[in-house]
């Protein structure tokens, strides 16, 4: 991804953020050199893996497979002593999707916080990974509701799903609903080994219905440069902003 592109995508979250009132930690629009010189706090914010993460799982498509997000807050998983728990807001454009994954050991709650229609899909597999087709039962605001594989849940604003650990899913903002601002809340978030993608599960594409009712670290910039093509002289990155390919 080009840097200007990682920075525009985080532009549009914080316009986002501003329409539904909603305002982030300070650090959160600090500039490259503010962040730079808090070291204490930078070294805990690496850690607990929290701030900016634009990702498109390495697919090179950000505007179809792709999410920008911010960890609000995150504990460290196995460490008793820190939070055990975790929150997220995910920004998804109109019609981008976060691919099929699973967690072992985070259960957590996905929220419409706002924008347009939120869609879930889930998928069940077998010890060899391969896709099972038996019905799925999840919890929608404590109702269940029972789904076939890839029957896609759309979730309104101020609606919620639960996730259950080791269930494949994958969701993306509805086309023609608008731009969406996801929540997550959840046991503590451990992008570096927590989270499992399945390429025999089968992506099929999204319905084509027209709803009408409906970790870059800075201290690492360098090694950052790598992943980025330098189109442009742009702003310093702000705050902590990780590119990744595989946060979720």
């Amino acid at each position: 991804m080009k840097r200007s592109e990682i920075n525009k995508a985080i532009q549009s979250a914080k316009k986002m953020m501003e329409k539904y009132c909603w305002t982030l930690p300070s650090w959160a629009y600090w500039s490259k050199s503010e962040y730079e010189n808090k070291s204490e706090l930078r070294e805990y914010l690496n850690k607990h893996q929290m701030g900016w993460d634009v990702t498109d799982f390495g697919k090179g498509v950000f505007n179809e497979q792709g999410i920008t997000l911010f960890c609000i807050r995150n504990g460290i998983q196995g460490n008793v002593n820190d939070k055990p728990y975790a929150e997220k807001l995910l920004f998804m454009q109109e019609g981008q999707e976060i691919p099929f994954h699973s967690h072992k050991i985070k259960l957590e709650d996905i929220i419409n916080r706002g924008g347009g229609d939120l869609a879930i899909e889930f998928v069940e597999v077998d010890e060899k990974d391969q896709e099972l087709s038996n019905k799925i039962t999840v919890l929608v605001d404590g109702e269940k509701i029972l789904l076939d594989p890839h029957e896609p849940l759309i979730l309104k604003r101020g609606q919620s799903v639960t996730v259950d650990r080791n269930i494949f899913h994958r969701f993306y903002a509805v086309k023609g609903s608008g731009m969406v601002m996801a929540g997550e809340v959840s046991q503590v978030n451990d992008d570096n080994n927590d989270n499992s993608d399945n390429n025999d599960v089968d992506e099929k594409e999204q319905p084509p219905t027209e709803l009408n009712d409906t970790n870059l670290v800075v201290e690492k910039l360098d090694e950052v440069v790598k992943h980025i093509e330098e189109e442009e002289e742009s702003e310093s990155l702000d705050g902590r902003i990780t590119y990744s390919h595989s946060n979720y």
